[in-house]
């Protein structure tokens, strides 16, 4: 199957013109976004279109699913699924936590997933979510939550969830299908990206730090990780260095943080001019700005 890329060239190609880039862009937004399925190891994989990074164990055994981005891109994910096993029921769906670009697909699962599983916090975060935005009608809960930890077995997979404590939010599940030896991280991981601090979801930077701590300490370094997002020019599948990396990051951003407030200089002053975190390059781009406002937030709350 082409993705667009291909599809277009091949058009111009064919057509006999080469397309400029502005036409690009316009041809961009009327064909149907493409997914990419990637096989990783030992039949588990990732799906990339839009939204957090979908995993997936996918054998004639069973197929395991761990995060849903939207509902088109969970019928693209599902539909893609069916062509590598055609199995009517989809055994098992995770949630790492409650954000719509991770569970916004998962009204897609409704009727075809057997067992469905989240912390009881992103369960909670779900529910009071929805309830907000009136969006409760378009949603599928887990109906099964754990608190510490939990294990089912697909086929010949064990999938092990995880929770280490508040950090990105406070119910984030890491997922390790153990005898591929591959971990989903959900959106404690943002490779070389400035992560999103939810603090209205009970997030700690400070206890961040420790639960990628325990991240280290809990996998090897065979562990193959599954990122929920990763910078331009950056990958969403690394290894434990990247762990490390990560936990650096907000170490240094935590330590700027406290220098700044002890300085008395105000949130909208440092961000003037401010592009990346002192020892922190490889994290650039956009959202410095809410990182900012979480440590200010944060250490205002005496964490």
């Amino acid at each position: 199957m082409l993705n667009r890329r291909q599809f277009m060239n091949r058009s111009a190609m064919f057509s006999g013109i080469a397309l400029l880039p502005w036409q690009l862009k316009a041809l961009q937004a009327v064909l149907p976004m493409a997914g990419t399925m990637t096989p990783l190891r030992n039949k588990v994989g990732i799906y990339t279109e839009r939204g957090g990074t979908i995993g997936w164990m996918i054998s004639k055994e069973g197929i395991v699913v761990v995060d849903t981005q939207f509902q088109d891109q969970s019928k693209n994910f599902i539909a893609e699924a069916q062509k590598m096993e055609d199995r009517p029921v989809i055994d098992l769906l995770i949630n790492t936590h409650h954000h719509g670009d991770h569970t916004g697909g998962n009204i897609a699962f409704k009727g075809i997933v057997g067992n469905h599983v989240a912390h009881k916090n992103s369960k909670a975060n779900q529910e009071r979510v929805a309830k907000a935005r009136s969006q409760e009608e378009t949603q599928l809960y887990p109906k099964t939550v754990f608190e510490n930890s939990w294990t089912q077995q697909v086929g010949q997979e064990i999938m092990t969830l995880r929770y280490f404590g508040p950090a990105h939010t406070n119910g984030d599940a890491v997922t390790h299908f153990e005898n591929a030896n591959v971990v989903h991280m959900g959106d404690l991981m943002f490779n070389r990206r400035f992560p999103y601090i939810d603090k209205s979801s009970g997030a700690s930077i400070a206890n961040w730090i420790k639960v990628l701590g325990k991240v280290r300490k809990t996998f090897d370094k065979d562990t193959l990780f599954i990122f929920g997002h990763a910078g331009e020019g950056y990958e969403v599948t690394g290894d434990l260095d990247d762990i490390k990396a990560m936990q650096q990051y907000l170490k240094k951003l935590l330590k700027f943080g406290k220098k700044s407030v002890k300085a008395g200089i105000s949130q909208e002053d440092l961000l003037k001019g401010l592009e990346t975190i002192p020892g922190a390059p490889e994290w650039k781009g956009r959202g410095i700005e809410r990182n900012i406002s979480a440590v200010y937030q944060e250490l205002a709350e005496g964490e």
